[in-house]
Protein backbone atom coordinates (compact mmCIF):
# COMPACT_ATOMS: atom_id res chain seq x y z
CA UNK A 1 0.00 0.00 0.00
CA UNK A 2 2.50 2.29 0.37
CA UNK A 3 4.24 1.85 -3.03
CA UNK A 4 0.93 3.04 -4.17
CA UNK A 5 0.60 5.78 -2.05
CA UNK A 6 4.01 7.55 -3.25
CA UNK A 7 3.10 6.65 -6.52
CA UNK A 8 -0.25 7.97 -7.33
CA UNK A 9 0.62 11.32 -5.60
CA UNK A 10 3.90 10.93 -7.35
CA UNK A 11 2.49 10.81 -10.51
CA UNK A 12 -1.10 12.31 -10.43
CA UNK A 13 -2.75 13.09 -13.71
CA UNK A 14 -2.38 15.67 -15.84
CA UNK A 15 -6.06 17.21 -17.80
CA UNK A 16 -5.90 15.73 -21.23
CA UNK A 17 -8.48 15.30 -23.51
CA UNK A 18 -8.09 15.96 -26.65
CA UNK A 19 -11.45 13.92 -27.90
CA UNK A 20 -13.96 12.14 -26.76
CA UNK A 21 -13.23 8.50 -24.81
CA UNK A 22 -15.96 6.06 -23.29
CA UNK A 23 -15.75 3.58 -20.59
CA UNK A 24 -17.37 0.31 -21.09
CA UNK A 25 -17.65 -3.15 -19.42
CA UNK A 26 -17.01 -6.89 -20.85
CA UNK A 27 -17.28 -9.96 -19.48
CA UNK A 28 -14.91 -13.03 -19.42
CA UNK A 29 -15.13 -16.35 -17.87
CA UNK A 30 -17.92 -14.36 -15.55
CA UNK A 31 -15.54 -11.68 -14.49
CA UNK A 32 -16.88 -8.16 -15.18
CA UNK A 33 -14.08 -6.42 -17.28
CA UNK A 34 -13.43 -2.47 -17.93
CA UNK A 35 -11.79 -0.53 -20.20
CA UNK A 36 -11.84 2.90 -21.38
CA UNK A 37 -12.02 3.93 -25.20
CA UNK A 38 -11.29 6.85 -27.34
CA UNK A 39 -12.65 5.74 -30.86
CA UNK A 40 -12.23 7.80 -34.25
CA UNK A 41 -15.12 8.46 -37.06
CA UNK A 42 -13.36 6.65 -40.03
CA UNK A 43 -14.08 2.85 -39.47
CA UNK A 44 -12.48 0.06 -39.54
CA UNK A 45 -9.54 1.98 -38.35
CA UNK A 46 -6.40 1.10 -37.01
CA UNK A 47 -6.41 -0.40 -33.19
CA UNK A 48 -3.61 0.43 -30.41
CA UNK A 49 -3.89 -1.39 -26.72
CA UNK A 50 -2.19 0.44 -24.66
CA UNK A 51 -1.69 -1.13 -21.29
CA UNK A 52 -1.04 0.84 -17.62
CA UNK A 53 1.78 0.06 -15.73
CA UNK A 54 1.40 -1.52 -12.07
CA UNK A 55 -0.62 0.37 -9.55
CA UNK A 56 -2.28 2.35 -12.33
CA UNK A 57 -5.47 2.21 -14.89
CA UNK A 58 -6.53 2.80 -17.75
CA UNK A 59 -7.30 6.16 -17.55
CA UNK A 60 -4.20 6.84 -15.61
CA UNK A 61 -2.30 5.90 -18.87
CA UNK A 62 -4.79 7.54 -20.80
CA UNK A 63 -4.28 11.08 -18.82
CA UNK A 64 -0.25 10.81 -18.79
CA UNK A 65 0.88 9.81 -22.32
CA UNK A 66 -0.03 11.75 -25.73
CA UNK A 67 -2.25 8.63 -26.93
CA UNK A 68 -5.56 10.46 -27.34
CA UNK A 69 -3.66 13.05 -29.14
CA UNK A 70 -1.93 10.89 -31.83
CA UNK A 71 -5.35 8.79 -31.76
CA UNK A 72 -7.18 11.74 -32.84
CA UNK A 73 -4.75 13.77 -35.42
CA UNK A 74 -4.17 9.86 -36.75
CA UNK A 75 -7.79 9.09 -36.57
CA UNK A 76 -6.86 6.21 -34.67
CA UNK A 77 -8.66 4.05 -32.29
CA UNK A 78 -6.85 3.33 -29.02
CA UNK A 79 -8.60 0.99 -25.99
CA UNK A 80 -7.03 1.51 -22.21
CA UNK A 81 -7.73 -1.99 -20.84
CA UNK A 82 -8.06 -1.62 -16.84
CA UNK A 83 -6.50 -4.34 -15.11
CA UNK A 84 -7.64 -6.20 -12.36
CA UNK A 85 -6.25 -4.96 -8.99
CA UNK A 86 -4.72 -2.67 -10.80
CA UNK A 87 -1.82 -5.09 -12.47
CA UNK A 88 -1.73 -7.44 -15.21
CA UNK A 89 -1.41 -11.45 -15.23
CA UNK A 90 1.66 -12.00 -17.27
CA UNK A 91 4.17 -14.61 -17.54
CA UNK A 92 6.75 -13.92 -15.11
CA UNK A 93 6.36 -16.47 -11.72
CA UNK A 94 5.01 -14.82 -8.46
CA UNK A 95 8.56 -15.11 -7.37
CA UNK A 96 9.23 -12.00 -9.84
CA UNK A 97 6.92 -9.62 -9.42
CA UNK A 98 6.25 -7.30 -6.78
CA UNK A 99 3.10 -8.06 -4.58
CA UNK A 100 -0.61 -7.28 -5.19
CA UNK A 101 -0.99 -9.06 -8.65
CA UNK A 102 -4.38 -9.58 -10.01
CA UNK A 103 -6.32 -12.54 -8.57
CA UNK A 104 -5.53 -15.75 -8.92
CA UNK A 105 -6.77 -17.22 -12.45
CA UNK A 106 -6.74 -14.28 -13.70
CA UNK A 107 -6.71 -14.52 -17.50
CA UNK A 108 -5.65 -11.29 -19.22
CA UNK A 109 -4.85 -12.63 -22.66
CA UNK A 110 -8.15 -13.96 -23.29
CA UNK A 111 -9.44 -10.56 -22.11
CA UNK A 112 -7.42 -8.82 -24.35
CA UNK A 113 -8.20 -11.30 -27.52
CA UNK A 114 -11.85 -10.59 -26.90
CA UNK A 115 -11.40 -6.95 -26.27
CA UNK A 116 -10.40 -6.96 -30.02
CA UNK A 117 -12.35 -9.60 -31.74
CA UNK A 118 -15.34 -7.07 -29.91
CA UNK A 119 -13.96 -4.50 -31.85
CA UNK A 120 -12.95 -5.95 -35.02
CA UNK A 121 -17.05 -7.55 -34.71
CA UNK A 122 -18.37 -3.90 -34.54
CA UNK A 123 -16.71 -2.97 -37.40
CA UNK A 124 -14.18 -0.26 -35.40
CA UNK A 125 -10.84 -2.35 -35.83
CA UNK A 126 -8.95 -3.29 -38.92
CA UNK A 127 -7.88 -6.95 -38.57
CA UNK A 128 -4.98 -6.84 -40.33
CA UNK A 129 -3.49 -3.13 -37.83
CA UNK A 130 -4.02 -4.28 -34.41
CA UNK A 131 -1.52 -3.45 -32.05
CA UNK A 132 0.03 -3.16 -28.91
CA UNK A 133 2.18 -1.59 -26.37
CA UNK A 134 2.34 -1.56 -22.54
CA UNK A 135 4.34 0.56 -19.97
CA UNK A 136 6.18 -1.73 -16.96
CA UNK A 137 3.62 -4.63 -16.16
CA UNK A 138 1.78 -3.44 -19.15
CA UNK A 139 5.22 -3.85 -20.85
CA UNK A 140 5.41 -7.45 -19.61
CA UNK A 141 2.08 -8.31 -20.62
CA UNK A 142 3.14 -6.96 -24.24
CA UNK A 143 6.04 -9.38 -24.21
CA UNK A 144 3.19 -12.35 -23.00
CA UNK A 145 0.82 -11.80 -26.05
CA UNK A 146 3.55 -11.54 -27.91
CA UNK A 147 3.93 -15.08 -26.55
CA UNK A 148 0.35 -16.43 -26.40
CA UNK A 149 -1.39 -14.76 -29.48
CA UNK A 150 1.25 -13.39 -31.72
CA UNK A 151 -1.16 -14.23 -34.66
CA UNK A 152 -3.73 -10.59 -33.39
CA UNK A 153 -0.60 -7.98 -33.89
CA UNK A 154 0.76 -6.00 -36.76
CA UNK A 155 3.46 -4.82 -34.42
CA UNK A 156 4.33 -4.40 -30.38
CA UNK A 157 6.24 -1.90 -28.53
CA UNK A 158 6.99 -2.57 -24.73
CA UNK A 159 8.20 0.29 -22.57
CA UNK A 160 10.54 -0.09 -19.37
CA UNK A 161 10.49 -3.72 -19.19
CA UNK A 162 12.92 -6.72 -19.54
CA UNK A 163 12.24 -10.50 -19.46
CA UNK A 164 12.53 -13.35 -16.76
CA UNK A 165 13.72 -16.82 -16.78
CA UNK A 166 10.47 -17.97 -16.21
CA UNK A 167 8.89 -15.77 -18.91
CA UNK A 168 11.54 -16.68 -21.37
CA UNK A 169 11.14 -20.36 -20.63
CA UNK A 170 6.98 -19.82 -20.95
CA UNK A 171 7.44 -17.89 -24.35
CA UNK A 172 6.56 -20.15 -27.54
CA UNK A 173 5.30 -17.80 -29.71
CA UNK A 174 3.53 -19.34 -33.35
CA UNK A 175 5.42 -16.39 -35.19
CA UNK A 176 7.54 -13.00 -35.28
CA UNK A 177 5.87 -9.98 -34.50
CA UNK A 178 8.13 -6.69 -35.14
CA UNK A 179 9.01 -5.02 -31.72
CA UNK A 180 9.58 -1.77 -29.98
CA UNK A 181 11.82 -1.67 -27.14
CA UNK A 182 11.97 1.64 -24.58
CA UNK A 183 14.17 0.93 -21.74
CA UNK A 184 16.06 3.38 -19.17
CA UNK A 185 19.85 3.02 -18.50
CA UNK A 186 18.85 4.49 -14.58
CA UNK A 187 15.43 2.27 -14.21
CA UNK A 188 15.27 2.01 -10.08
CA UNK A 189 13.11 -0.79 -10.45
CA UNK A 190 13.62 -2.89 -13.81
CA UNK A 191 17.46 -2.54 -14.09
CA UNK A 192 18.81 -2.21 -17.48
CA UNK A 193 22.01 -4.49 -16.96
CA UNK A 194 19.23 -6.97 -15.20
CA UNK A 195 19.11 -8.69 -11.55
CA UNK A 196 17.55 -6.09 -8.88
CA UNK A 197 16.72 -2.68 -8.90
CA UNK A 198 18.19 -0.32 -6.61
CA UNK A 199 14.79 0.61 -5.48
CA UNK A 200 13.20 -0.86 -1.93
CA UNK A 201 9.88 -2.06 -4.04
CA UNK A 202 12.26 -3.70 -6.96
CA UNK A 203 12.22 -7.64 -7.02
CA UNK A 204 15.34 -9.45 -8.83
CA UNK A 205 15.48 -12.04 -11.62
CA UNK A 206 15.16 -9.35 -14.74
CA UNK A 207 17.28 -10.54 -17.32
CA UNK A 208 19.52 -7.67 -18.40
CA UNK A 209 18.08 -5.26 -21.71
CA UNK A 210 20.18 -6.59 -24.00
CA UNK A 211 19.59 -10.35 -22.87
CA UNK A 212 16.19 -9.53 -23.56
CA UNK A 213 16.64 -7.61 -27.23
CA UNK A 214 19.05 -11.43 -27.61
CA UNK A 215 15.55 -12.93 -27.10
CA UNK A 216 13.43 -11.15 -29.52
CA UNK A 217 16.06 -10.71 -32.20
CA UNK A 218 16.28 -14.82 -32.23
CA UNK A 219 12.22 -14.48 -32.45
CA UNK A 220 12.36 -13.04 -35.53
CA UNK A 221 14.93 -14.46 -37.07
CA UNK A 222 17.66 -11.47 -37.09
CA UNK A 223 21.34 -11.46 -36.59
CA UNK A 224 22.43 -10.72 -32.99
CA UNK A 225 24.53 -7.85 -33.79
CA UNK A 226 23.48 -4.42 -33.50
CA UNK A 227 22.31 -2.68 -36.99
CA UNK A 228 24.66 0.12 -35.86
CA UNK A 229 23.01 3.02 -33.50
CA UNK A 230 22.27 6.12 -33.82
CA UNK A 231 22.30 9.08 -30.94
CA UNK A 232 18.65 11.17 -31.22
CA UNK A 233 18.32 14.90 -30.74
CA UNK A 234 19.40 15.97 -27.27
CA UNK A 235 16.15 18.40 -27.50
CA UNK A 236 15.84 19.13 -23.18
CA UNK A 237 19.66 19.42 -22.06
CA UNK A 238 17.62 19.90 -18.52
CA UNK A 239 15.95 16.09 -18.72
CA UNK A 240 19.67 14.35 -17.25
CA UNK A 241 19.33 11.96 -20.16
CA UNK A 242 19.44 11.39 -23.88
CA UNK A 243 17.93 8.88 -26.49
CA UNK A 244 20.12 6.43 -28.67
CA UNK A 245 18.49 4.37 -31.26
CA UNK A 246 19.79 0.76 -31.71
CA UNK A 247 18.23 -0.92 -34.90
CA UNK A 248 18.80 -5.12 -35.56
CA UNK A 249 19.70 -6.79 -39.13
CA UNK A 250 16.09 -8.64 -39.82
CA UNK A 251 14.03 -9.97 -42.44
CA UNK A 252 11.97 -8.38 -44.20
CA UNK A 253 8.65 -7.04 -41.63
CA UNK A 254 10.57 -8.69 -38.81
CA UNK A 255 11.71 -5.45 -37.15
CA UNK A 256 13.35 -5.68 -33.51
CA UNK A 257 14.44 -1.58 -32.35
CA UNK A 258 15.46 -0.63 -29.16
CA UNK A 259 15.35 3.17 -27.83
CA UNK A 260 17.39 3.11 -25.21
CA UNK A 261 16.91 6.29 -22.69
CA UNK A 262 20.63 6.99 -21.47
CA UNK A 263 20.19 8.24 -17.60
CA UNK A 264 16.15 7.53 -18.12
CA UNK A 265 14.11 6.02 -15.43
CA UNK A 266 11.14 3.91 -14.80
CA UNK A 267 9.49 6.64 -16.51
CA UNK A 268 7.32 6.74 -20.32
CA UNK A 269 9.24 9.65 -22.31
CA UNK A 270 6.99 12.69 -23.45
CA UNK A 271 6.96 15.75 -24.65
CA UNK A 272 4.83 16.97 -21.48
CA UNK A 273 5.80 15.65 -17.85
CA UNK A 274 4.08 13.01 -16.64
CA UNK A 275 3.95 13.75 -12.58
CA UNK A 276 2.14 16.29 -10.63
CA UNK A 277 5.31 16.55 -8.17
CA UNK A 278 8.33 15.80 -10.57
CA UNK A 279 10.96 16.32 -7.66
CA UNK A 280 8.76 13.17 -5.73
CA UNK A 281 8.69 11.20 -9.26
CA UNK A 282 12.33 11.96 -9.96
CA UNK A 283 13.27 10.66 -6.65
CA UNK A 284 11.32 7.82 -6.92
CA UNK A 285 11.20 6.61 -10.49
CA UNK A 286 14.19 8.29 -12.25
CA UNK A 287 14.07 11.02 -14.43
CA UNK A 288 11.53 11.50 -17.52
CA UNK A 289 13.10 12.00 -21.13
CA UNK A 290 11.55 14.44 -23.28
CA UNK A 291 13.94 14.74 -25.47
CA UNK A 292 11.12 12.11 -27.59
CA UNK A 293 7.47 10.95 -27.27
CA UNK A 294 6.99 7.40 -25.91
CA UNK A 295 3.84 7.35 -28.24
CA UNK A 296 4.62 9.19 -31.15
CA UNK A 297 7.58 7.32 -31.06
CA UNK A 298 5.95 3.92 -31.28
CA UNK A 299 3.15 5.03 -33.43
CA UNK A 300 5.59 5.85 -36.21
CA UNK A 301 6.83 2.47 -35.66
CA UNK A 302 3.45 0.85 -35.75
CA UNK A 303 2.68 2.61 -38.71
CA UNK A 304 5.19 0.52 -40.81
CA UNK A 305 3.48 -2.62 -40.32
CA UNK A 306 0.29 -3.11 -41.52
Amino acid sequence: MRWRRIGMLALGALALGPGPARSETIVINGTTRTFTAQLPDSKPAPLVIALHGKTQSGVDMMTRTSWPAVAKREQVAVVFPDGLNRAWADLRSDEERASNGPPKGTDDVAFISQLIQKFIDDGTADRKRIYVTGISNGGAMTMTLLCRRPDLFAAAASVIMNLTDHSARACQPSRPVPLLMMNGTADPLIPYQGGRGSSSFAVGGFWSTDKTLAFWRDVNGCEARNAGSSELEDRDRNDHSTVTRIGSHCPAGRDVVLYRVNGGGHRMPGSFADARFERLADNILGPQNHDIDGAETIWAFFQRFP
